[in-house]
């Protein structure tokens, strides 16, 4: 069994014993800092769902490889810099990082100037650490309410990463309050070490990069 279809059949064992609907959690291939080969060889199996961290790397690898596949389903699941929002919406199907006022206040600009906007997800910083993005839990609500408000915004749901040193269950927890008290349907949550308990949880997308594609192997990247 190739390591793709162990974690799909994984994937699929998480969501039956959750007692939730087959193909309710969504599989996101991380793919950054990959060689091309080992992403071609899952795209090969068929797999079409990828999440990419820096929009420049995502346009040197996809954008020549859309054109021999028109199917892929590409998401940016790290920081968006705001002189990065063009060719993010030229590149991405979801966004999940949408976490200050000003980002959202420049998303909305340029969304309404094109008439057409990716799936766009509140990253919210369930564990408050400093050195991570996303918004306050406290004030994930609010700035919620005002991207789809004042700026009129699909938000389509929620993302964090919890921090590493702790057990995952209560963050995942409170992420998934949040979605479900702001009626959001979509939950990016979990990982290669703890996706099954995201999905546990309520995860509607995991992010899953090494345990697919192998440690990853930055001198090996072609863009």
């Amino acid at each position: 069994m190739s390591a793709l279809a162990e974690i799909e059949a994984r994937v699929a064992a998480a969501v039956a014993a959750a007692g939730r609907p087959a193909g309710s959690a969504k599989l996101l291939a991380v793919s950054k800092v990959q060689p091309r080969t080992r992403v071609e060889a899952v795209l090969q199996a068929g797999h079409r769902t990828y999440g990419e961290n820096r929009v420049q790397e995502a346009q040197g690898r996809w954008e020549p490889l859309r054109d021999l596949y028109d199917d892929i389903d590409l998401h940016l699941i790290g920081p968006l810099q705001t002189n990065k929002i063009k060719p993010a919406l030229d590149l991405f199907n979801t966004i999940h990082t949408l976490d200050r006022d000003r980002l959202a206040r420049k998303l909305a600009t340029e969304i309404q100037a094109r008439g057409a906007a990716p799936r766009l997800l509140v990253q919210v910083n369930v564990g408050e650490e400093a050195q991570k993005a996303g918004i306050d839990p406290a004030k994930a609500d609010a700035f919620i309410a005002a991207c789809r408000d004042e700026y009129d915004l699909p938000i389509a749901g929620v993302m964090a990463i919890p921090p590493a040193d702790q057990p995952p269950e209560p963050h995942f927890k409170a992420l998934a309050d949040i979605a479900h008290r702001n009626g959001l349907d979509e939950i990016s949550m979990g990982m290669s070490a703890d996706f099954e308990a995201a999905i546990a949880h309520g995860a509607t997308m995991i992010r899953v990069g090494s345990a697919i594609f192998g440690a990853r192997d930055p001198s090996g990247v072609t863009t």
